[in-house]
């Protein structure tokens, strides 16, 4: 009997639901990359590395700049700043904002725009706080091509900080996943006044 996986490649396999099926597919597009770096000299290994990271504000899917990165620099612990204007993830189940389930706002971290309410949260399973919406015309999205992968990588639609990644594997009634970094929000309990726009 043929299994559909014989002669399956990290670009080939069906992107997983959970953080297990996740992290076992970057590990070997990643560990695919670091083999064949070696076999394709340093020119071509500089430029596969670079690819990592996307280009902010290019293209047909601009990414808004509030202030200039130095800016952030300075107002944002580093982490945070990491996640947000580097385009960086945070490790799966690291985030306490990931099991908050109280009536609230969650807001970006860097602008305080509002982007998502608690109405909208649900238990993903994958270790980082998930949607199934988010607040109209808070988020932007554009394409990210980066691990050797396609996917729609999702953003402050205010001051342009990077929050995740939105996926078409969430419950109804939008069928949405909007998969997002903790560190990229703070949460705000229903009742407490939202904080003034930064920025």
């Amino acid at each position: 009997m043929s299994d559909m996986y014989d002669h399956w490649t990290p670009m080939s396999r069906p992107t997983p639901v959970g953080r297990r099926g996740f992290l076992a597919q970057a590990g070997a597009s990643l560990m695919s990359t670091r083999l064949a770096l070696p076999l394709l000299g340093s020119g071509a290994a500089l430029i596969l590395s670079a690819c990592g990271g996307r280009s902010r504000g290019s293209g047909d899917h601009p990414v808004p700049e509030l202030l200039p990165r130095e800016e952030w620099r300075d107002i944002l612990p580093a982490d945070r700043y990491r996640i947000l204007f580097e385009d960086g993830t945070e490790p799966a189940g690291s985030s306490p904002l990931d099991k908050i389930y109280e009536p609230g706002t969650y807001i970006c971290a860097a602008c305080f725009q509002p982007l998502f309410s608690s109405e909208a949260k649900y238990d993903s399973t994958t270790g980082w706080p998930s949607f199934w919406t988010h607040l109209p015309g808070a988020v932007g999205t554009r394409p990210d091509d980066t691990f050797f992968m396609r996917r729609t990588e999702c953003h402050c639609s205010r001051c342009g900080g990077h929050q995740g990644h939105v996926f078409g594997d969430g419950p109804p009634p939008t069928g949405e996943r909007w998969c997002i970094n903790g560190l990229a929000l703070e949460f705000v309990p229903e009742g407490q006044t939202l904080p003034e726009l930064r920025g």
